[in-house]
């Protein structure tokens, strides 16, 4: 055989072998990484009430999108969005059957399996919990919003409403999803069903993968609690038993320092200020106080990186807000995302509030929030906080460096005199929707006492 014939022969076998490869290549390449929602075509809609929709139209657009250009990250999603919003009962066939090849070429029978076995420790934890308060007229209970047609995959308790395993949900993936766009993280609301009253709680699960994949609920029987126990002491007695019913005493100190000696000392309980003070504890109308805003630093940025740990941030931020406000003889005046608003009868107790909210923060060390502080009016009505100390409070605290607390002049004279505090003057500031300046200082947060 000619050399030039074997040369050639060689040079035909190695392109075809570099085709092959570019080949199997394109066809196990993981494709795009964007998510879901970083496209056009993101299956839900907002109405102009805030309300949130999903959207036929665009789940359609997206299927055959990534039929054609692989993105296994969206793609995945995008099933689990399909079988919460169940496609499969409402698409015509032809739909159906491109939704079905996106299912097979993406692995959904591996998605949803997958999601099972992630909620398995959930299901673990509300048994458990609903084991812990037997005949309290308190139901809790777990939904796999991936399956809503059979979604309550754990529940205990059930009695209270009389659902058992495997009913399925409305609209709670609409509602839970409406709530996040308003920055709300949870549903607490009452349900009135004819004579019954319930006081519900509707704590979402979202996964980094998938986005909201289920749900707990806590439902409780008002009117059991207010006709049948409260009124009658022997159910009240019996109640109590059922509440603190335990398994075994055990030696064991969970109490810090202070608490420890406090009840070495005599003392028997803790009080919360709420209760004692009762519902009307809290200022009402329009008075004067010292206005806290609090946020936490690069939120967005931080959900967008890791949804799952930036939800129990926000679980750990709103633990420190509230002991800290309540220790400072403060009022939780709402929340809004992950920002805070609270009032404090005095500048004093407004500014200790935020430096021991600094230092608590800076203890956990995975996130920082700036404080803004202002003496103005507020005004509580129709179940909301207005007036211009507020809205000022807030642009306070966008002038405050993460982990620092910004103040207004007035805030400032009020406590620059006082013990332990020391601050910095941040000079004239221009402040969005107010005219003039505001001369600003901050407040060294400082070592705990």
């Amino acid at each position: 055989m000619e050399p030039s014939i074997i040369v050639v022969g060689i040079a035909v076998i190695a392109l075809a072998a570099a085709l092959l490869a570019v080949a199997l290549q394109r066809r196990h390449s993981p494709g795009e990484t964007k998510r879901l929602d970083e496209y056009e075509f993101y299956p839900f809609t907002t109405d102009e009430a805030g309300l949130v929709h999903f959207s036929p139209e665009r789940f359609e657009e997206a299927v055959a999108f990534f039929l054609t250009k692989r993105n296994p990250t969206a793609a995945r999603e995008l099933i689990v969005i399909g079988e919460q919003n169940r496609v499969r009962d409402t698409f015509s066939s032809e739909l159906l059957g491109r939704y079905k090849d996106l299912y097979v070429a993406y692995d959904g029978e591996g998605v949803i399996s997958d999601n099972e076995a992630f909620l398995e420790n959930y299901k673990r934890i509300v048994r458990l919990i609903g084991q812990s308060f037997p005949n309290t007229g308190i139901e809790i209970l777990l939904h796999n919003l991936v399956n809503p047609s059979k979604s309550v995959v754990a529940i205990e308790n059930g009695a209270v409403t009389g659902r058992t395993l495997e009913m399925g949900t409305t609209s709670l993936v609409l509602d839970l999803k409406t709530r996040r766009q308003r920055g709300q993280d949870k549903l607490n609301y009452e349900l009135h069903i004819g004579a019954r009253r319930f006081k519900c709680t509707t704590i979402p699960i979202f996964r980094a993968e998938y986005g909201l994949v289920g749900a707990i609920c806590i439902n409780i029987d008002e009117r059991f609690l207010r006709e049948e126990v409260m009124t009658n002491p022997e159910k009240l007695q019996a109640f109590m038993d059922n509440f603190l019913k335990a398994d075994m005493l055990i030696e064991e100190n969970i109490l810090s320092p202070a608490e420890y000696r406090a009840a070495i000392n005599g003392k028997r309980h803790f009080l919360d200020e709420a209760i004692r003070g009762g519902a009307d504890s809290s200022p009402k109308g329009r008075y004067l106080a010292a206005i806290l805003f609090s946020d936490i630093s690069g939120y967005s940025e931080m959900m967008k990186s890791d949804q799952a740990a930036t939800l129990g941030i926000l679980e750990t931020n709103r633990a420190i807000h509230t002991s800290n406000i309540a220790r400072n003889r403060g009022h939780f005046l709402k929340e809004m995302g992950d920002g805070v608003l609270a009032s404090f009868p005095s500048a004093s107790e407004a500014v200790a509030c935020a430096r021991s909210i600094q230092r608590d923060v800076g203890s956990d060390g995975r996130y920082t929030v700036r404080i803004g502080i202002h003496l103005g009016e507020i005004v509580q009505a129709n179940g909301d906080v207005f007036g211009d100390g507020v809205n000022l409070a807030s642009r306070i605290h966008g002038e405050a460096e993460p982990g620092g607390i910004a103040v207004s002049e007035v805030v400032f004279d009020n406590v620059r005199n006082l013990q332990g505090i020391s601050g910095v003057d941040l000079g004239p500031r221009s402040l969005k929707g107010f005219t003039g300046s505001f001369r600003l200082f901050g407040i060294e947060v400082g070592a705990s006492a």
